[in-house]
């Protein structure tokens, strides 16, 4: 029934119909519910059989994961803090939708905290599709191409990356630059040099600093102040390091109960999105291992060689720390592996990985004005990826030329 009514409303959307200009927003409908009708006539040349959309479906599927632990724990750092009365609950739309369920805020219910949760995570993600949306529909539209489910991938990674106090019309003008200066200016999917949900991020950690890296916006809860792990040992004494390395624990940064961008926290919620990427062949296992092969020799080296005399406490935080505090797991998993900005060969991909993971130690260390060093760079491992790329080709041409005498 379905198929019939897209197919009779075809007519009215294809050139020369009535509602020719909205085709685009048509055809995205169509081809989310189906496969594409177009046949090729001649013979066709198949390069692989992974199509933007199963690449695209396969990505969002990963990222299940993380979408639990967003909701799950935001929930119970907000439910935790105020319980504890260290914070109170915010008088918003929030509190009468969890009265009407029957919910309060007590941080041992799954349920009061996975919708407590996901009553932060969603409207963000709402506006995120919304207004990224739009922007797709415009450019498609001008351009007379279809709507690319790149956005399907994008609007999901921007609300995740995102603390949950952060307001609604920044997530809107992130996303908005995210897509237009980081995707669409260069031609849209399959163009950009960079990736569009960290060129939004970025844009909104440099532009709106307070609300991307103040110590109240991690928590649900007004009046409760608590630093993610990284922003504390980046202002932290010497003296400080181990307490602040044992509240909270390494295990409770592994599974994600910690302060940060919501879905973010958990490293094995990334791992498990890491190994599904692996499995069906869209992840680079080789990037996930450069960056984090580069980023435990450098912390390794900072570690040996802190000294006594030393003031800055991240160089005396051990390398195994290193992979599970901030946005390190996340972005080296769904972040750092993005196939249109990262490198394209595979030596090409250890190096470009090895540079991200000594970039990210070297400015969270060097740099503690920057805990998160993960954003940074990975964008400067996009920028640097094509020379990287350049340079393991002409070696390779050089090395058959030698070869062959030519």
């Amino acid at each position: 029934m379905l198929r019939k009514l897209l197919d009779r409303l075809h007519p009215i959307f294809e050139k020369d119909g009535k509602l020719e200009t909205l085709y685009p927003l048509y055809e995205a409908i169509d081809t989310f519910l189906y496969t594409p009708g177009e046949k090729t006539l001649a013979p066709s040349h198949v390069r692989d059989g992974l199509d933007v959309k199963r690449m695209m479906s396969m990505v969002l599927v990963s990222l299940v994961p993380c979408i639990f632990m967003a909701m799950d724990n935001t929930g119970y750092q907000a439910n935790l803090a105020i319980d504890n009365g260290t914070g109170t609950a915010p008088e918003t739309w929030r509190e009468p939708v969890l009265a009407l369920l029957g919910l309060g805020h007590d941080p041992g219910s799954f349920a009061d905290n996975f919708v407590f949760g996901a009553l932060w995570f969603l409207p963000i993600y709402l506006v995120t599709m919304a207004v990224g949306g739009a922007w797709e529909f415009l450019f498609a539209t001008v351009r007379k191409h279809e709507i690319n489910e790149g956005l399907l991938v994008t609007g999901i990674l921007f609300p995740l990356t995102l603390p949950p106090m952060i307001p609604l019309w920044q997530v809107a003008i992130g996303i908005s630059f995210g897509v237009v200066v980081g995707k669409e200016i260069f031609g849209g999917t399959g163009k950009n040099f960079l990736n569009p949900a960290l060129t939004a991020r970025a844009f909104l950690y440099f532009a709106y600093a307070p609300y991307m890296a103040g110590s109240e916006i991690w928590t649900a809860a007004d009046g409760f102040s608590g630093a993610t792990t990284l922003g504390a040992l980046a202002n932290a004494s010497v003296d400080q390091t181990i307490p602040l390395l044992t509240d909270p624990s390494w295990s409770d940064c592994f599974f994600g109960y910690t302060q940060g961008s919501m879905g973010e926290t958990s490293t094995l919620a990334c791992l498990l999105g890491a190994a599904w990427l692996i499995a069906v062949g869209i992840g680079s296992w080789r990037i996930m291992a450069g960056v984090t092969l580069g980023a435990l020799a450098t912390s390794t080296l900072f570690w040996l060689f802190s000294g006594e005399s030393t003031t800055n406490a991240l160089m005396l935080m051990a390398p195994h720390w290193h992979l599970v505090i901030g946005g390190f797991a996340f972005g080296t998993v769904f972040m750092a592996t993005d196939p249109v900005s990262a490198a394209m060969t595979d030596t090409g991909r250890w190096w470009y990985g090895g540079l991200i993971g000594v970039m990210t130690v070297l400015i969270r260390v060097i740099n503690p004005a920057f805990p998160e060093g993960i954003m940074l760079a990975i964008l400067f491992g996009n920028v640097m990826a094509p020379l990287i790329d350049y340079f393991v080709i002409q070696a390779n041409i050089k090395r058959r030329v030698a070869r062959y005498g030519t």
